[in-house]
Formats: C-alpha cells, sequence, structure tokens
C-alpha cells in the first residue's frame, strides 16, 4: 500500500497493479461506501495479466485520512484526478461500484480529457426525491447507535442469502472495515450521496461505457441502473441474476468479463 497527498493536504492510500504487458490498458476502480479498495481483490486478481489497474481508498475511507466533511463527488474525482497525475496515468477508465459509481460520474463530468472507458456498477446518478431525508436518517443512526448496529442491515443489502451463507469469510472481512469507519467521515459521505444529483452529466457522456447491476440490488435497483443506461447513449446493461449490491465482491468472474470486454482485452 502507497499513498500520496492531495492538494488540500489529505493523505490518500492506493496500491498500483502492474501487469507487466507492454501497452496496456488503464483502469482506475473506486469502492462503494464504507468500504475501501479491496472490495475489488477478486476483479483485480482476474484482471491482472492484461490490465494496469489503479485501486484507492476515498478520502475517510479504510487507510485514506479521514478528514472532515462536507464531501461531493467532485471532491473525491478531483482526489482521483490528483492521484492519476502522481501515478503518471494522463488518462485511463474509471469504474465505481455504488457510491463509486456517483465519483466515477462526477470524474466523466469534470475530467473528460482524462477518461477513456466508463463503468458504473451497482449505482445511481440520483437517489430520488427522498434521498437527502433518508441519508441523513442513516447518518443519525450510526452516530447514535453506531455501525456496528447497522451489520446485519448491510450484510444483507450487499449479498444474497447464498452468497452470505457460503462465503463467511468474505462477509466477515467486509464488516470488519465497516464498523471501523469513522462515524463522522461516514455520516458525511451519506449527507454527500443523498444530496448527490449527476443526472445532468449523463447526455455528455461520450466515451464507451458499461452499466451492470445485480438483478435484487434494492439499494440501487435495476430501474436506477436503466436511467443510467438510456440516459448514456451507447451504453450497454447488464443484469445479474441473483446478485445484489456489491457485485465486485459477490461475482468477480463476472465483473472482471464485463471490464475486460469493455477494454477490449
Amino acid at each position: 500500500m502507497a499513498s500520496f497527498k492531495t492538494s488540500d493536504g489529505c493523505n490518500i492510500a492506493y496500491q498500483l497493479h502492474l501487469s507487466g504487458k507492454p501497452g496496456a490498458p488503464r483502469l482506475a476502480l473506486i469502492h462503494s461506501l464504507a468500504l475501501g479498495g479491496t472490495i475489488w481483490d477478486g476483479v483485480v486478481q482476474r484482471l491482472a495479466d492484461k490490465v494496469d489497474v489503479l485501486t484507492w481508498d476515498c478520502r475517510g475511507h479504510s487507510a485514506s485520512d479521514r478528514m472532515p466533511g462536507p464531501y461531493t463527488p467532485a471532491l473525491f474525482a478531483r482526489d482521483l484526478s490528483e492521484l492519476m497525475t502522481h501515478v503518471g496515468w494522463q488518462s485511463a477508465s474509471v469504474a465505481g461500484c455504488s457510491m463509486g459509481g456517483c465519483v466515477a460520474l462526477a470524474f466523466a463530468g469534470g475530467y473528460p480529457a482524462r477518461l477513456e472507458k466508463l463503468g458504473l456498477i451497482d449505482t445511481t446518478a440520483c437517489y430520488g426525491p427522498e434521498a437527502p431525508k433518508q441519508w441523513r436518517e442513516r447518518a443519525a443512526t450510526a452516530r447514535d447507535k453506531g455501525l456496528a448496529s447497522m451489520s446485519e442491515f448491510q450484510g444483507t443489502r450487499w449479498f444474497g442469502d447464498a452468497f452470505r451463507q457460503s462465503n463467511p469469510q468474505a462477509v466477515a472481512r467486509l464488516m470488519d472495515i465497516f464498523v471501523a469507519n469513522d462515524v463522522n467521515c461516514y455520516s458525511a459521505t451519506c449527507e454527500m450521496l443523498g444530496d448527490a444529483d449527476l443526472r445532468s452529466l449523463l447526455p455528455g457522456i461520450k466515451v464507451p461505457t458499461a452499466v451492470m447491476v445485480g438483478e435484487e440490488d434494492f439499494a440501487t435497483p435495476v430501474a436506477m441502473a436503466e436511467v443510467l443506461h438510456q440516459g448514456i447513449a451507447g451504453s450497454s446493461l447488464t443484469v445479474f441474476k441473483g446478485a445484489r449490491h456489491i457485485t465486485p465482491v459477490e461475482r468477480p468472474d463476472d465483473i472482471a468479463a464485463k471490464l475486460s470486454a469493455l477494454l477490449g482485452v
């Protein structure tokens, strides 16, 4: 794990996974709320011999600095742009899961010259008119009762029943990351997602784009993925049968295959 300091002094933890293949495509991956870059480990393993991959922990998350909010998708996108400059990438393809998809959309809007292709996984451009209230209620629950009180809810939200039963260690690892979060950073990120409305960016996205979602995702359901697909001209939409919200962990083979197809490798 390496780190760099952003222009506003936030230390960002990251890992650069180099394929060793000359001219390999470059892919930056952005994680979901309250987790970290390790959600991509299974996907990275499957792309390791053909794609150079950058994973990182967003500010306020995992091993990165827990700087106070407020946060915005644009701020997280700026962090990624500065990180890409730090590792010497002028441009790359970018894919994000859930919160990471919102950041990827903000990156597409703010840094179009640096974006080659786009992957939007289990995500949305807007959570709806009740989102500011709902996300603030979730933040209040975390502050009042602690993140551990939300563990069971998160587990059923992230993964289908069969996956949780057959992969208890994988679920436990993610839950450990979740409960170790700073509650103030978690709250600031919840408020960011509640307020986010990135729908105006969709018509301006001109790069090849793949939208993916779990069939049973009730955090960002298929209908939200369809809005992304309809709003981004030429995009593809894939629905993974039986999967829920964190498909990079639940379905790494499927995610890696779709990203490989998007990148043309």
